[in-house]
């Protein structure tokens, strides 16, 4: 019978649990710090670059851009707005609609973004990638999608009428 109680964690779920946070945590600050000292941008920024340069066109709806990265769509706007405070993105009406807004990547995004996507992916292989097995590897590719599956989009939604 179920007592409005939730199913607590035992003691292997929650070392399991807390060794998961732990280092996702850990993951995220030394790519980070990498990021910012050789860059001066953070992992958050790298991402958002990094997404926009894939687009077509380098370019991308910030409300597309914010389902992509899980960001709310006001961490998203303080972000491109540093970004385009560097020069290294522009924020424009949508062409298909004014409503909207799109970030493309400058020319100076391009270049920072070409050295920074080496250090960053230096780092992705030294924390994460080259210390699990290549079978480890896939799996934790897989739990992860199955995960993010799970919880569907996580990053608030733009609401009808919003200029995103």
């Amino acid at each position: 019978m179920d007592s409005g109680q939730p199913a607590w964690l035992d003691a292997r779920e929650q070392a399991a649990w807390r060794a998961y946070l732990r280092a996702s945590r850990q993951l995220w600050v030394a790519l980070d710090r990498d990021l910012q000292a050789a860059f001066g941008i953070s992992l958050a920024e790298y991402e958002v670059l990094s997404m926009v340069s894939e687009a077509d066109r380098q370019r991308l709806r910030m409300s597309a851009l914010a389902e992509i990265v899980v960001q709310s769509r006001s961490r998203l706007t303080h972000t491109a707005k540093r970004l385009e405070q560097r020069d290294l993105v522009t924020r424009r009406s949508a062409t298909d609609d004014r409503r909207g807004v799109e970030l493309t990547l400058t020319t100076a995004g391009a270049e920072l973004l070409d050295g920074a996507s080496t250090v960053h992916v230096q780092g992705v292989r030294r924390y994460l990638v080259d210390i699990l097995a290549p079978a480890e590897f896939a799996e934790l590719g897989s739990f992860s999608a199955r995960i993010s599956e799970q919880l569907g989009d996580a990053a608030e939604a733009p609401r009808a009428g919003e200029g995103f």
